[in-house]
């Protein structure tokens, strides 16, 4: 039986771990990178005769996440502790939300491919609950045992669970990078993977095509980058399928994914909810949030992805790939606008060409973030205005451009024009001037305007470089190819 005979099944459940400066129930740091336990309270290890006071920031981040995603935000919502023994859990317990969470519903459209083959698809959400992290335990370098680092402990997470929609790896993959663009987009979590801020686990499961119920799902714990998501998940469903295919059967269980081996291994037998024995925090109250609070989150809500991606395509007439790809994240958004209130609107898609392209290619060469550019706004606009209106060519602007990276014009919102002046690139388009180029080259070239006299093409297209060549890049690209076909002609 060939894999195409089985349906994947996959939900994911992620924590967001949400910027505040201070933990969801005590005033402890949240920064990261401090000594061990150097940031554990009292509160943080319940240490007796302390009291839990929820943190209103991470109240307010959870209603902007529900308000973003379209869900039902509660007025009235309830934590519980959920009971269970580990090691980095100095309570016993985990200050949770289980029946009554402050999340409920919502949904998340994600575009999944690239090209002719790309596709959007609409994941519904769960839930969306607050809760405390619990500590870390630390393997390495304790000589065969195990150091626990209770800094982490009490920071808040917003975890997010979907429902099982996706029905493979690459949309489980879409949809955590589009979550992932999303948390950061409306400020509640810095998305740092390799701190933790954001882990993925994904509830994977496999069913013969065409059934209704769904099989047996193992949890992958605690991924931490989109690559270890999309290998996890692609080994687990064929091990699955090997392993239902052999005669055996899938057991529920929770597993950790090994980067090294590629592989998935089982860790424990996975509890259900009656296993941890959640009752109501009796030291804390209902969650209650007013309609007004509700109301002032949706008022500083800044424009969302797909509200801005329309406007976009409608306004500023980029196409469906362009305005998508501009609002993949909030920092390219935000340095696209800038540039297009610089440039102007009528130049709104040769700046998303430069954003999209030279911008983005530089950027990735130099590992920088764009809001590290060295070229601003102001500067990208600046050569935007200058290619349109026939001050330099395409090409020079690629040299001025690289002009700018490297820091000359000293970062004024003109150096473009400066840096044009300069050099002396200003593209020639005196008729007279180019003439005498073309009369030059095709003397130079006979055979090049043989060879196109007889058909070829190409030979035209050698021509123009020459003339292109003889100019230094600076003649007008248009008036060469209009004046070289009429000498052709005559």
């Amino acid at each position: 039986m060939s894999r195409s005979d089985w349906e994947v099944v996959i939900g994911l459940e992620v924590h967001a771990q949400l910027n505040t400066a201070s933990k969801i129930f005590s005033g402890a740091s949240t920064a990261f990178g401090a000594e061990p336990n150097r940031q554990a309270s009292a509160v943080d290890i319940a240490l007796p005769g302390v009291l839990p006071v929820l943190n209103r920031g991470a109240v307010e981040r959870a209603i902007r996440f529900g308000l973003a995603i379209g869900a039902h935000v509660a007025e009235k919502s309830v934590f519980a502790r959920k009971n269970y023994f580990y090691p980095d859990l100095p309570k016993g317990y985990q200050i949770s939300q289980m029946d009554l969470p402050v999340v409920q519903g919502g949904a998340i459209t994600i575009r999944v491919g690239e090209g002719e083959q790309a596709y959007e698809k609409t994941v519904r959400l769960t839930r969306a609950h607050l809760e405390e992290d619990a500590g870390k335990s630390l393997h390495e370098d304790f000589h065969g045992m195990t150091g626990i680092d209770l800094n982490r402990a009490g920071t808040p997470l917003l975890e997010i669970v979907s429902e099982p929609d996706m029905r493979s790896s690459a949309e489980a993959v879409a949809y955590a990078r589009t979550l992932h663009a999303l948390v950061r987009w409306i400020n509640i979590c810095d998305g740092n993977m390799q701190e933790g801020s954001f882990r993925c686990d994904a509830n994977v499961s496999v069913r013969k095509k065409g059934a209704t119920e769904y099989g047996t799902r193992r949890e992958i714990k605690n991924l931490n980058s989109f690559r270890f998501l999309q290998q996890a998940i692609d080994f687990e469903v064929q091990w699955q399928i090997d392993t239902i295919e052999d005669g055996g059967r899938v057991e529920q269980a929770t597993v950790l994914f090994d980067p090294d081996t590629g592989e998935t291994r089982m860790m424990r037998s996975k509890e259900d909810a009656h296993d941890y024995r959640y009752f109501p925090d009796p030291d804390l109250l209902p969650l209650v949030i007013a309609p007004d609070w509700k109301a002032r989150v949706q008022a500083e809500m800044p424009e969302l992805p797909g509200a801005m991606k329309a406007r976009f395509m409608d306004e500023w007439g980029l196409s469906a790939y362009d305005a998508t790809t501009l609002t993949a994240a909030k920092e390219v958004a935000d340095f696209y606008q800038a540039t297009v209130a610089a440039a102007g609107t009528a130049l709104a898609k040769p700046c998303a060409n430069w954003v999209m392209g030279d911008l983005a290619a530089r950027l990735n060469k130099a590992e920088l973030d764009i809001t590290a550019s060295p070229v601003s706004p102001a500067q990208l606009a600046g050569l935007v205005a200058r290619i349109a209106d026939n001050t330099i060519s395409n090409a020079i602007g690629k040299k001025v451009f690289e002009a700018l990276w490297n820091g000359e014009g000293g970062g004024k919102a003109d150096a473009a024009d400066e840096i044009i002046d300069k050099q002396g690139l200003r593209q020639v388009t005196d008729s007279a001037a180019i003439e005498a180029m073309i009369d030059e080259v095709l003397a130079a070239n006979q055979k090049s305007v043989d060879e196109f006299r007889a058909g070829k093409e190409k030979a035209f297209n050698a021509l123009v470089g020459q003339v292109m060549k003889a100019s230094k890049g600076k003649a007008s690209p248009a008036q060469v190819n209009e004046l070289l076909k009429q000498k052709l002609a005559g």
